[in-house]
């Protein structure tokens, strides 16, 4: 457990219970605190009580744009609060997208964007790498 990762609090986001919880179980074994919310309200009643040091948004959860909607309602609240959008929009309906020019986060409003299924270690260490940023 990395002592820089104790104190921060890690706002997971997916409509997936199974992937909150196993990510969770994951990022608290790291040394992570972690809040979850299932949709985008619950999501956003987080953000807005503040004690949230990074977020890992699922893209499509009730709604097919809920990720993109959230990460510009973060962005527009809380602009410096990393935000991480995991997807399986690539395999689930072929289209491609990415978060790696300035040009592309103006629009997605996110600072990473991992692809699922998203392995542990790979979604602590874009954590770690947010947080230090």
């Amino acid at each position: 457990m990395s002592n820089a990762n104790q104190n921060k609090t890690v706002l997971l986001v997916d409509d997936d219970a199974d992937f909150l919880l196993q990510q969770q179980v994951q990022l608290q074994g790291a040394g992570f605190s972690v809040l979850t919310a299932e949709d985008l309200e619950e999501a956003m009643q987080r953000v807005d009580e503040g004690a949230v040091d990074v977020a890992v948004i699922d893209l499509m959860m009730e709604h097919m744009d809920d990720g993109f909607v959230l990460c510009h309602r973060i962005k527009k609240v809380r602009p410096s609060l990393p935000v991480i959008l995991v997807t399986a929009v690539a395999s689930e309906t072929g289209l491609v997208f990415d978060a790696a020019t300035d040009e592309e986060r103006s629009w997605v409003k996110a600072d990473a964007l991992l692809t699922k299924p998203v392995r542990s270690e790979q979604l602590q260490r874009e954590i770690e790498r947010l947080l230090k940023e």
